[in-house]
């Protein structure tokens, strides 16, 4: 799902990254080394300035909440949230580089340390990993889950049945064997650190569903057993705080798109936008049916346990603070779970916000036609990204060509491919909502307009991140089939809505079909073919760029941002 912006006199704002110098093999009692550093250290990199516009790619956005509500106990309750989401940053360094503070050692200025500690590395996620400190080699495909010297015919050929598992590291014995080794023991003491403070968490806890969902998941942490705290977490409806944590996504590791990344949110529940979402839970099964292709690839039947709520974020921890920032959740991930209980979409309604106003608004002003700036409303935004959101869970989890799953089939594909495929759902299922009466039919263009300003946001975070390919395969395909149109004169994009509605069937059906069958190497080549910027977009992009108009955003967040005591 997953990223945002910062001027050089903001600097100062920046949320600093706790770190530990603890490496995988540190805490691990496999005797089996980490995998190393991607470069030599070379001299020091004194190039500030580079770091200083890098940063202008990012928007500080304060994570607040109106905690008001909360007594002493409940506020020190989310005190020690922060701090046990804190720990994943720790980890995410662990599988994103390696060793934290060798690299901030090379580093003699404050300005590129800054800028390192916002990307968790040495490589900027906003301009497809192009490394920003001197001697730094290309990122590793396969971050730091993988031996840096390991090849693909090597993994495939060894004999591990765990190799391919979300939870594992590939690691080298003292015979240079591949052997795996489990999170739980990688991380073991960041992971029991965190595990304590989720059980202090617990203590203080008023709502009994969430403090029992607390312990579960304190367990998960330090046995990589994750499914009874997923249907833990489902089970709860009146939490008035949350917590996500563990290793969630894969878009860290691009080699495979096997490897886990830990991340953290911790949110607090807008309980009067969340009663208003509640009545489109019940169209799912519906929605699922009526999906636009063949009746194979919709047969699965999700869970309808399902529930949308608004959130307002006030901490991002780990992967999920790297890169271009996440606007909603939907999870788990677990498909086991999904199949019985459905899953949890959570809309982040102040970080959605802010990045309406600071960059969907500004992108529209660039790049849509004059007549049509008026259909970009940020509850069209809303809606957009909500059934997104929604649309992870519809279509198909297990293939139909007995290839598995198909986030196991589509290898390094899968997350682009889910990523598109709950985008294009996303607005499909705004329009059927909207023949239902649910919507305001009247105001579909609104969802079209800002569904094209949306593309045009995500295609920057450039051509490493999930989104962005999904987003560049999408535009591709909709241009050929004229759903929009581009005024040479202005460089100004109008919707075609006739043409823009069948595209978007068409697509919907295409991505679905790619799934079910578990076809690789059709993925493949469809985002080879068409996840690629023309020299046309690339020209309007740096107009957004010459407009200082920011790629993402950024968090001045934690306990002193919010008011709270350290725990």
């Amino acid at each position: 799902m997953r990223r945002h912006l910062l001027a050089l006199s903001l600097i100062a704002a920046l949320a600093a990254c706790s770190s530990h110098d603890n490496t995988p093999a540190a805490q691990s009692s496999t005797p089996a080394p980490a995998a190393t550093a991607p470069a030599a250290p070379p001299p020091p990199s004194t190039d500030a300035d580079n770091a200083a516009q890098r940063m202008a790619n990012y928007a500080t956005v304060k994570l607040t909440a109106d905690l008001s509500g909360f007594d002493d106990k409940q506020k020190q309750m989310i005190a020690l949230l922060i701090e046990a989401a804190d720990v994943t940053n720790d980890i995410y360094w662990q599988q994103s580089w390696g060793d934290k503070a060798a690299l901030m050692a090379r580093i003699p200025d404050e300005v590129t340390r800054r800028f390192a500690e916002m990307n968790y590395g040495p490589w900027d996620r906003l301009d497809n990993d192009q490394p920003f400190v001197a001697g730094v080699g290309p990122r590793p495909a396969g971050a730091q889950f993988y031996p840096a010297d390991m090849s693909k015919d090597e993994f495939e050929k060894a004999d591990l049945k765990d190799k391919a598992a979300l939870y594992t590291l590939l690691r080298r014995d003292a015979q240079g064997k591949l052997v795996t080794v489990p999170y739980h023991e990688a991380y073991k003491a960041d992971l029991d650190r965190a595990a304590g403070l989720l059980r202090q968490a617990a203590e203080l806890s008023s709502d009994k569903e969430f403090a029992g969902y607390l312990k579960k998941r304190a367990d998960a942490l330090q046995s990589d057993d994750y499914r009874p705290s997923d249907f833990a977490w489902m089970s709860m409806k009146n939490n008035p705080v949350d917590i996500v944590i563990g290793p969630i996504e894969t878009y860290e590791d691009q080699l495979y798109g096997y490897k886990a990344s830990y991340e953290s949110y911790v949110l607090v529940k807008d309980q009067a936008w969340s009663a208003k979402l509640a009545r489109f839970a019940k169209y799912l099964p519906e929605l699922q049916r009526e999906l636009p292709v063949d009746d194979k690839y919709k047969a699965e039947k999700p869970g309808s346990d399902a529930d949308l709520n608004a959130y307002f974020a006030v901490y991002y921890a780990g992967d999920a603070n790297v890169g271009a920032k996440t606007i909603a959740i939907n999870l788990p991930n677990d498909e086991e779970v999904q199949l019985k209980k459905g899953t949890r979409r959570l809309q982040l309604e102040n970080v959605m916000q802010a990045k309406f106003d600071k960059i969907m608004l500004p992108i529209a002003k660039e790049l849509i036609a004059d007549d049509q700036q008026s259909h970009l409303t940020f509850d069209a935004f809303f809606e957009n990204t909500m059934f997104h959101e929604v649309a992870h869970g519809l279509g198909i989890k297990n293939t139909l060509t007995g290839k598995g799953m198909v986030r196991t089939a589509l290898k390094d594909q899968a997350s682009s491919f889910e990523e598109g495929k709950a985008d294009i759902l996303g607005l499909y299922m705004v329009s059927k909502l909207a023949e239902k009466g649910e919507l305001d039919k009247s105001k579909l263009m609104d969802n079209y307009v800002t569904f094209l300003a949306g593309i045009l946001r995500s295609v920057r975070f450039g051509a490493s991140d999930a989104h962005a390919k999904a987003n560049m395969v999408r535009f591709n395909f909709f241009q050929q089939q004229g759903a929009f149109t581009r005024d040479p004169a202005t460089g100004r994009y109008r919707v075609d809505f006739d043409k823009m509605t069948a595209a978007m069937n068409a697509l919907s059906a295409k991505l679905l079909t790619i799934q079910g069958d578990g076809d690789y190497d059709a993925a493949k080549q469809l985002t080879d073919r068409m996840g690629n910027v023309d020299a046309t977009l690339a020209g309007d992009l740096k107009r957004l760029d010459a407009a200082k108009i920011p790629v993402d955003i950024t968090f001045d967040q934690g306990l002193d941002t919010l008011g709270l005591s350290k725990p």
